[in-house]
């Protein structure tokens, strides 16, 4: 189990939960995802998720061009750590992925915003933390990043990437970087943190030898 203080247990995750589909906004376990929310049902979301748990999951919507529409089966819960009101009526919240989840089924949404059923069960070693060291290899995968981030126009502190551990910079290139939606997704439903690794070095290759040309965020 992970040592922070506010770290939910496994048997208090919520099997009943709300959902925010998102096009190409990624949120994975220990990842932090900033979010501005100023749709009026998702204000209402984000302000009952505030008054009980502070939890709502990120899901991709299989459909951006429908709304409705049809959601992926592998989501992330995420917990709000952070929130500021805005005078023109936003929250700007920060996200921390709590743990990945099967969506069961849609049930009945509440002022606006959907909700599913959730199951964990697969996704139980979310909530421990990973091992520090993957076994990357740094030098190959900074030259993929460099090559990536050239073609891409991305910028990144080089010297303290260097610093950061193996899962914590993995996590936070999966999240940052310009991938496709369908890239996301994949990366989200890696079986381990090992696996979501071997697939982000081969994104970034591939990457490195095309523009950019993914999904909005909001």
């Amino acid at each position: 189990m992970s040592g922070q203080v506010f770290q939910p247990r496994f048997q208090d995750l919520p099997r009943e939960v709300a959902v925010f589909p998102l096009t190409g906004a990624l949120l994975l376990p220990a990842g932090h995802l900033p979010l501005t929310i100023f749709e009026p049902r998702y204000l209402a979301m984000t302000l009952d998720a505030l008054a009980q748990g502070r939890m709502f999951a990120m899901v991709e919507p299989r459909d951006p061009t429908l709304d409705p529409s049809p959601l992926h089966g592998v989501a992330c819960l995420g917990r709000i750590v952070s929130f500021n009101e805005t005078n023109d009526g936003r929250l700007m919240i920060t996200l921390l992925g709590v743990s990945r989840l099967k969506v069961v089924e849609e049930i009945e949404g509440k002022e606006g915003y959907r909700r599913v059923r959730a199951d964990y069960g697969p996704y139980a070693d979310d909530l421990n933390p990973p091992p520090q060291a993957l076994g990357l290899d740094r030098d190959g995968f900074m030259e993929a990043l460099k090559a990536y981030a050239g073609t891409h126009g991305l910028t990144f502190n080089w010297s303290a990437i260097q610093d950061v551990a193996d899962p914590a910079l993995v996590t936070a290139l999966c999240m940052a970087c310009p991938f496709e939606p369908t890239e996301k997704q994949a990366l989200l439903e890696s079986e381990t943190v090992r696996d979501r690794a071997d697939l982000l070095y081969g994104l970034l290759r591939m990457g490195a030898a095309t523009s950019f040309t993914g999904g909005a965020t909001q």
